[in-house]
Parts: structure tokens; C-alpha cells; sequence
């Protein structure tokens, strides 16, 4: 008999449908066993109902030949309403399954290699013990043909066979320990030391900013650590038993599961090795999502992954989906004993085994062939591997790591510019690279070297026990598999066609984002009759507007009206000072302000006005950039409201007062005579002050905060450029330019007039 006669009339239920086995299962069922319905437990996703993503799915590619003229159904609906019955819900709540079931097969599961160990119990542990439960309500006897690995053999050595894997953990205990590790964690990351760790972390990088803004990146760090740490628990917990990670251990301990309920239900256990694209079916080279060794190879033809933790005869079990599928459909159609589960191996090693330096030919060959375009630096240059051993590799990676580390410390200390953030660019680039280095080399080290045999006897008595076109249509004999043909001419063109189609989008973009680079966006049309929100553009002056900083602006304000020897002394006291008052700005600029202010007190604020209308008008002017008086006019001419919010004394604001509406600075204490007393009138508005004064001035008013401006330079800005719809980074410090390029906001250099000069000090010699 065929398996179409074998299986027809047959109601087998598939979990992870959606998934990528699952897809092609149901491809299969629905192309090559007409007979057979599918019942299929799908998830709600959002507003999405199941029924609805069943939809979804059945209108992919593969499904069309399936319905429509020529065929049977007249559309994804009527096929599905003929051969497919959606039943909604999830492996955390299995739902009532129907009672006319003859077959599972359970495909669904956490395939992440590195999950957060209580995600990996829930799915591959737990959901297996209450899918079994429920079917063990049904009270038949249904065949389950559960869907595991070939690697839950763990770090064994030498052959494997197709039996249960030899351990004594309990499952029990284990999927207990597990799922309570995450309220551990929670609780150990919410202790004192944790806690200060994180804020110190973040106040490191953000104290400038302010304390809120601190203590969302405090959270954000804990909630990381957390989910970090899970992962490694997993990874620890399944290496201490001998398991490579904890996607292997909790596929293990699941079959444990399946096993006891085997007494009860006929049960058949395939284990699959790396499954990668189709040989045939659907079509040949389809694939859904990256699986094993797709981010690897993609990463090799982009020149970004010189070297592999692999010996190069060592074998990798790479299996195409479709012999997946085939052999699933012909474990299906057996009859297992009750209380003897039969176990099923599908790999390649065995018969047609594909070593490492064959796969890094094959890709090689192919890469070369076809190499990414990388546009005006032409094709990428292939790394030549030489499989140095996994402590090569590890070192090397360790090695650019601390170089990075070096580096980067280095960049955020250095004087801003444009050369400053390219190489702040770059080293952002490199950071990526090694960081995914770090993760795979991580995840896959351990396959990359496992001396694992499969002993796959049970598979290929299932193939050889097919009669007909059933060889064909279900073929699960991997020996038959051309690897070279297979990787050059079918696996590696499909796996790039989507990269390379997205690169054709990605360059027009980097083209458009090239030739627009540094040129703002047009200032949006000037509020009409149907709206009457007021648009604010706010701007800060140091180093935004002007070339200068506070200790620049206080010497220019200050020495006219000291004498020669006064000058001397106080620019003396300024050097002397100068690397406390640059740390006291890293770590808190309000603190930094009032101690840099409080060097006027005597002064006569009349006279330091007087200084400024006289001697400094001119030379303020200078320094202000021509590309910011003309967006300050645009904003004028559109009808915004012109803000410059500063914590420069106000004094040397007023050469600026004509080109804005208003101007928030900082205002300096007198006393009855007239003379500076060293304090401020009030706290100066800087980092999240900024932020609280736009938000404040906005509410209760109707000023639209969606459609404003802001324009700055500094990390400590980050508040008040995120209360606008449109943040502007201009000339930004490295920390401010990374947070822009992250959230996507628009970054221009706005140049200060060479006639200027930074060592220039105006009016000294005027008196």
C-alpha cells in the first residue's frame, strides 16, 4: 500500500504549524495525501485569530497550486474548510483536543539554541507533558509521532543509537528548578549590590542627563542582566549533566516525558539533525527564516567571519527538510507497540557524511562565483580558513574584543569632530561584528566539534520499505544528496537572494541617506486654518550655535575688566583648574556651571553688560554658524515660536536676542549694589531640566510637541531632544551621536566661520 492508502481517512493533528517543519508537513499532507485532514493548533497572535494565520499561511506560495483554477478548491478558504480544522490555543494552554484523532505529531517547540532556561521547560517540557495529557483524554489509542533532535544525545562521543538516551535525570526535579530560576534571578537582580552596579553603570554614561534619565537605563540594564543571566543558567545547567545547551537538555528531559506516557499511547520519536533547505519539495532551496548555518554562511560571503572552531574532517549533520518531511510522513503511517517507542534518526553522516572543509569548499566556491557587492569597494574578499582548533579562534576573537574595548574608551574621551565619528561609525560596525562572533562561536563551538555518529538504520528501513512513487515523493534516504551541487547550486542561492535583494534596497537608501547627509529636512509647512498648534523650535547655544564652551564664554566676559596682572593670574587659575572643572562637567554640568559662575561673584552686572553690548556683540557673532541662523529664520518664517535655552548667563545671550522669540538662560544673583554674588538666581537648566521646561511651557498651552524642534550637541541634551517630534543632533558628542543614529534622528555638522578663532580673547585689549 502507498502511504496515501495507508493514511487516508486519517485525522492527524500538527502542532507548530506555523513554523518551519511544521509548513512543510502540512505542504506535504496536503499535496501528496488526500485523504488525510489536518487538524492544526495555532496560537493567537495579537488581533489575529488562528483561523485568521491559517489564512495567512495557506496564501504563502507554496500552497497556491493547491487551490484556485484547475484544481479542486476554489480558493485558501475552501481547501482549508475541506482538508485543514483550526483549533486556537498554545503549548502553555493546550486546549481540548478532539476526540476522533488517529495521529499527533507534536513539531512545535523552543528550537533557540540558547533560551532562557524556564522558556525552554515551558515549551519543550511542560507543553509536551500537557499536550500528552490531553490526548490521553480522547481514550484512543492515538499514534504521537513526537518531533526531538538527533543532538539530545548531549556531548557523547562515537556512535549513537536509535534508542532512549542513557541518563538518570529527573525531569521532574529539573523542569522544577527551572521554571523557578527566573523568580531567583528577579530577586537577585533586585538586590543592593546589583542594583548599584547597574545604576553606577548607567550614571557612568548618563549622569550629565540627568537622574531619570540615569534611571531608565538602570532598568533597562537589570532587565538585560536578567535575561542574560537565564540564558546562561540554561547553558550551565545542561553542560554540568552533559547536554551542549539547554534547546538539547530540555529535548532530552521532553522525551523523558514522552516515554512514560508510551505505556498508554503508541509512540514514535524522531530526531531530526540540522535541518536545512528543501532538495526538491516545496521547491528546491526553500527555506523559512535562517536555521544553523545560514547566519554563518551569509556572514562568510560578507567577509566577516575569518575563522571556525571546527576540524575540518569533522562531520556536520546537515538533513534537507524534505527528507524531514518524507521520513515524519512514513513514521506516520506505522504502528508502534505500546510501551516500546520507536526511535528515528534523520541525518546524513552515516551513509553520505558532509565534512567541514567540504561545506567551507562549497561555499567558497560559490561565494566566489557570486560574491556580494559591496558598490565602490567592489566584491568582498573571501576570508581563507585554515581551521587553527577552537582555542585560536577563541583567542583571536578575545584579543579584537579587548582591542574594541581599548579603542572605544579612547574615542569618548577625545575631542568631538567629524573624524571623531566616523571612527565612532566604524567602531560601532566592528562592535556588531564581534559581538555576533561572540554568539556564535559561543552557540556553535560545540557542534562544530562534537564527534557524534547517528546510527539511522530505523530511517532507511523506512525508506527502503516504500513501494512506488512513494521513493520519490517521500525520500528520506540522504545518501543521494550531490553536497557540492547542493550547497552551490541550491542552498547558498536561496539563502542569499533575500540579503541580496535587500542590499539592491539598502544601497539606493545609503545613496539617498548619503546625498542627504548633513542637510536637514525642510521645516514643515506654517500651521493653517484647521489647526492651531503652536511649533516650537528650541535651541541650546554652546556648541550648537556657537563654537564655545563655559569656561571659553566666562574668560571672555571676565578679563576686560581686569588688569594685565589680574589676566595672568586668572587664566593661571583656570589651567590649574581646568582637569577637575572638565570632570566635574563629565559628572554633573549643573555642578560644573555653579562652580565655573561662581568666579564672577564681585562683578558689576551692569558692566558685564556693557562688556558684552561693546566688546564681545561682534565677536559672538562671529562665532555663530551660518547654518544655524538660516534654520533659525526658517523656523521664524514658518511661524514657529524661536526658543534658546541655555545655561549660559544671560548677559551673553543678548547679541542673540534678535533671532529669537525668547531666551531661557542662566540668571546671576546681585546683590543691593549691583555686584554678582557668585550664585544664581535660580537652578540652571540643564539635561533633564530642559526636558521639564519644554514639557511644562507645552502643557497648558497649546504648543504641539510632535510637530517641534530641537537642536543640540551634548549626551546631556538627550532629554530634551527626545520631548520633540523632530530632535536634531548637531555637531553631537560621540554619546549623542550613537543615541541619535539609534533612534534615527537627524544629525548635521553646522560649521563656525574661519574668520574665528578659538584662541581668540576679545577686549583685552580695549580698555
Amino acid at each position: 500500500m502507498s502511504l496515501a492508502d495507508k493514511l487516508k481517512d486519517k485525522k492527524v493533528l500538527v502542532t507548530g504549524v506555523t513554523g518551519f517543519v511544521g509548513e512543510a508537513l502540512l505542504h506535504r499532507i496536503i499535496g501528496d495525501l488526500p485523504g488525510t485532514t489536518v487538524v492544526a493548533i495555532i496560537r493567537p497572535k495579537g488581533s489575529l485569530k488562528g483561523t485568521d494565520r491559517m489564512a495567512q499561511l495557506l496564501k504563502k506560495d507554496i500552497f497556491k497550486p493547491f487551490y484556485g483554477e484547475g484544481t479542486e478548491y476554489a480558493d485558501a478558504e475552501a481547501l482549508s474548510a475541506a482538508r485543514i480544522e483550526v483549533v486556537e490555543g498554545d503549548l502553555a494552554d493546550v486546549p481540548e483536543l478532539p476526540k476522533d484523532l488517529d495521529i499527533v505529531v507534536h513539531c512545535a517547540g523552543d528550537v533557540s539554541f540558547d533560551p532562557p532556561i524556564h522558556e525552554a521547560f515551558t515549551t519543550n517540557v511542560l507543553g509536551t507533558k500537557s499536550l500528552l495529557e490531553r490526548i490521553a483524554e480522547t481514550g484512543r489509542p492515538v499514534h504521537y509521532v513526537h518531533i526531538s533532535t538527533a543532538y539530545t544525545a548531549g556531548r557523547r562521543r562515537g556512535a549513537i543509537p536509535e534508542a532512549p538516551v542513557d541518563h538518570n535525570v529527573d525531569w521532574r526535579t529539573e523542569a522544577e528548578a527551572g521554571m523557578a530560576m527566573r523568580a531567583r534571578v528577579e530577586e537577585q537582580s533586585r538586590s543592593a549590590p546589583m542594583l548599584a552596579k547597574f545604576r553606577k553603570e548607567a550614571e557612568k554614561l548618563h549622569r550629565r542627563a540627568g537622574h531619570l534619565t540615569a534611571a531608565a537605563d538602570t532598568e533597562r540594564r537589570r532587565t538585560e542582566w536578567v535575561a542574560k543571566k537565564l540564558v546562561e543558567t540554561g547553558t550551565e545547567r545542561a553542560r554540568s549533566l552533559g547536554w551542549t545547551d539547554c534547546y538539547t537538555f530540555t529535548k532530552a528531559l521532553g522525551e523523558r516525558v514522552v516515554e512514560e506516557f508510551s505505556k498508554t499511547l503508541p509512540t514514535s520519536i524522531v530526531r531530526p539533525a540540522i535541518i536545512e533547505s528543501a532538495v526538491q519539495s516545496p521547491h528546491p532551496g526553500w527555506i523559512e527564516g535562517f536555521k544553523m548555518a545560514e547566519p554563518l554562511i551569509l556572514a562568510y560571503g560578507r567577509g566577516e567571519l575569518p575563522e571556525f572552531p571546527a576540524s575540518p574532517d569533522s562531520v556536520i549533520e546537515i538533513i534537507p527538510v524534505d527528507h524531514v518531511v518524507g521520513a515524519i510522513c512514513a513514521v506516520m503511517a506505522t504502528e508502534p507497540e505500546l510501551s516500546k517507542p520507536e526511535y528515528y534518526h534523520i541525518g546524513s553522516g552515516a551513509r553520505n557524511p558532509l565534512t567541514f572543509e567540504q561545506l567551507y569548499a562549497g561555499v567558497r566556491a560559490y561565494f566566489s562565483k557570486h560574491p556580494f557587492d559591496l558598490g565602490e569597494r567592489g566584491a568582498v574578499r573571501l576570508p581563507v580558513w585554515k581551521f587553527p582548533g577552537g582555542d585560536s579562534v577563541e583567542s583571536m576573537l578575545r584579543y579584537g574584543e579587548r582591542a574594541h574595548k581599548i579603542a572605544d574608551k579612547i574615542i569618548t574621551t577625545v575631542p568631538r569632530g567629524e573624524r571623531t565619528r566616523k571612527y565612532a561609525r566604524e567602531l560601532d560596525v566592528q562592535k556588531r561584528r564581534l559581538d555576533f562572533l561572540r554568539r556564535y562561536m559561543d552557540l556553535y563551538s560545540e557542534y562544530a566539534q562534537a564527534e557524534l555518529q547517528f546510527v539511522d538504520d530505523n530511517v532507511l528501513a523506512l525508506h527502503n520499505a516504500l513501494e512506488g512513487d512513494d521513493r520519490e515523493k517521500f525520500a528520506c534516504d540522504t545518501s543521494v544528496v550531490d553536497w557540492q551541487h547542493y550547497l552551490q547550486e541550491v542552498h547558498c542561492p536561496s539563502v542569499t537572494d533575500s540579503l541580496r535583494r535587500l542590499d539592491v534596497v539598502r544601497k539606493k537608501r545609503n545613496r539617498a541617506l548619503a546625498e542627504s547627509a548633513g542637510v536637514l529636512k525642510k521645516i514643515g509647512e506654517p500651521a493653517g486654518s484647521d489647526t492651531d498648534a503652536e511649533v516650537i523650535a528650541a535651541f541650546d547655544m554652546d556648541g550648537t550655535l556657537l563654537s564655545s564652551n563655559v569656561i571659553e564664554t566666562y574668560l571672555w566676559m571676565r578679563l576686560p575688566e581686569l588688569d594685565s596682572h589680574q589676566r595672568v593670574g586668572e587664566i593661571g587659575s583656570m589651567l590649574r583648574r581646568l582637569p577637575k572643572l572638565i570632570s566635574a562637567e563629565r559628572k554633573d554640568r549643573g555642578t560644573f556651571l555653579r562652580t565655573i559662575y561662581r568666579r564672577y561673584e564681585g562683578a558689576d552686572l551692569e558692566e558685564l553688560n556693557r562688556i558684552v553690548d561693546e566688546l564681545l556683540a561682534e565677536h559672538v557673532l562671529e562665532r555663530l554658524s551660518g547654518d544655524a541662523v538660516r534654520r533659525i529664520r526658517e523656523h521664524r518664517a514658518a511661524g514657529h515660536k524661536t526658543i534658546l535655552i541655555t545655561g549660559a548667563v544671560r548677559p551673553l545671550t543678548r547679541p542673540l536676542e534678535p533671532l529669537f522669540d525668547e531666551i531661557v538662560a542662566a540668571e546671576l544673583a546681585v546683590d543691593d549694589r549691583g555686584r554678582c554674588t557668585g550664585f544664581l538666581s535660580g537652578p540652571p537648566l540643564v539635561g533633564e531640566s530642559r526636558a521639564a521646561w519644554i514639557k511644562h511651557r507645552a502643557r497648558g498651552t497649546n504648543i504641539d510637541l510632535s510637530k517641534s524642534y530641537a537642536y543640540a550637541d551634548s549626551h546631556s541634551d538627550l532629554p530634551m531632544l527626545s520631548v520633540v517630534g523632530n530632535p536634531v543632533a548637531v555637531s553631537p558628542d560621540v554619546s549623542l551621536f550613537r543615541a541619535a543614529r539609534a533612534a534615527r534622528w537627524q544629525i548635521v555638522d553646522w560649521k563656525t566661520p574661519s574668520t574665528s578663532s578659538r584662541l581668540e580673547l576679545p577686549g583685552v585689549n580695549a580698555r
